[in-house]
């Protein structure tokens, strides 16, 4: 174990043992939640996917960091990812359902608020379904340029405000890999599951079940990288 292994620990430590043991801080987090969901948004994604990715990174190279990396930058962009999230977890939360009315499935609203059931898992998959084949496929080739003009800035605060060149990135890409493997397999193996447990959990924990799978992402994938 490397000694930037226990700073990472401590780390997470840090950030996450106060809402464990105290209570008036969990009480702050799901009132600041109810109140300020996007800003919260934000905050999960920018700290969780950015360690996500950096905690990928270590397994795949031994490293957390590497020059150029950018971890400001990326963590800015994940925030704003998150808001994103956020959005697109309650419009498909509430459409998909209101859709199955529209189909002829009456209490399909009711059902998909109420209590565990076989109707509530059924349109909990459905959700995740319709969320990641329509907005899934597109956030993450969005989110692959982004990491490409990040890495093309050498991981500085510039590539915040400079233009993304959209059309040689989306040019460059390597579509067999986006295709067969980001598409075709994580996306039905691991996404259509986990986001149907992420639609089966109450409202205000969505967003951050969320954001802990793009930190599992990370890891899997990184894990997988290494065995390859």
């Amino acid at each position: 174990m490397k000694k930037t292994d226990i700073l990472f620990a401590f780390v997470v430590v840090i950030l996450f043992i106060p809402f464990v043991v105290s209570e008036q801080a969990y009480a702050w987090y799901i009132s600041f939640n109810e109140s300020h969901g996007m800003v919260m948004s934000f905050l999960k994604f920018a700290v969780l996917a950015t360690m996500g990715e950096m905690l990928g990174l270590r397994i795949s190279t031994g490293n957390y960091y590497f020059k150029g990396f950018g971890v400001l930058p990326r963590a800015i962009v994940w925030g704003f990812f998150g808001m994103v999230i956020n959005m697109a977890i309650i419009v498909f939360s509430t459409g998909v359902p209101a859709f199955a009315v529209y189909l002829g499935m009456d209490h399909a609203r009711e059902v998909f608020a109420g209590p565990m059931s076989w109707g509530k898992v059924g349109l909990a998959f459905a959700v995740s379904v319709t969320m990641n084949s329509l907005f899934g496929t597109v956030f993450m080739t969005f989110h692959k340029i982004t990491d490409t003009h990040i890495l093309q800035h050498g991981g500085s605060l510039r590539a915040l405000i400079t233009p993304i060149q959209m059309g040689k990135i989306i040019k460059n890409l390597n579509w067999d890999v986006q295709w067969n493997f980001v598409f075709k397999r994580t996306i039905p193996l691991f996404w259509f599951p986990a986001h149907t447990i992420t639609f089966l959990l109450p409202g205000e924990m969505r967003v951050l079940f969320a954001a802990l799978l793009g930190v599992l992402l990370g890891v899997l994938l990184a894990i997988a990288a290494r065995k390859k």
